[in-house]
């Protein structure tokens, strides 16, 4: 086990995540470093924008599956390595509000 996911596991643990958001977040986490053939801690603002358009647009990924990842790597950067996180950077999806009643 790397010194990272140590890190994160315990962090999730200590914040009392339920397992199957650990092993989501931690298996996010592995397929984002994987992507790029770096260690997450490495990668930029840059590469989650990138890997943000890989998801949408190669694999097809749906709204949920793009949050959960996008949640993984928002949680891995600002709990577990403890960097900045610039939200208007890597925004979640925008949600329809349903029209008003007239």
């Amino acid at each position: 086990m790397t010194h990272l996911r140590k890190m994160m596991l315990e962090e999730l643990e200590r914040r009392n995540y339920a397992q199957t958001t650990i092993d989501c977040y931690i298996q996010a986490i592995e397929d984002f470093a994987r992507h790029f053939h770096r260690p997450p801690d490495q990668l930029t603002p840059e590469h989650i924008r990138e890997y943000q358009a890989y998801l949408f647009r190669e694999r097809k990924a749906g709204r949920i599956h793009r949050d959960a990842r996008l949640a993984a790597l928002r949680f891995f950067y600002t709990q577990t390595i403890k960097k900045a996180w610039s939200v208007a950077d890597t925004p979640y999806r925008r949600r329809r509000d349903p029209c008003p009643a007239s």
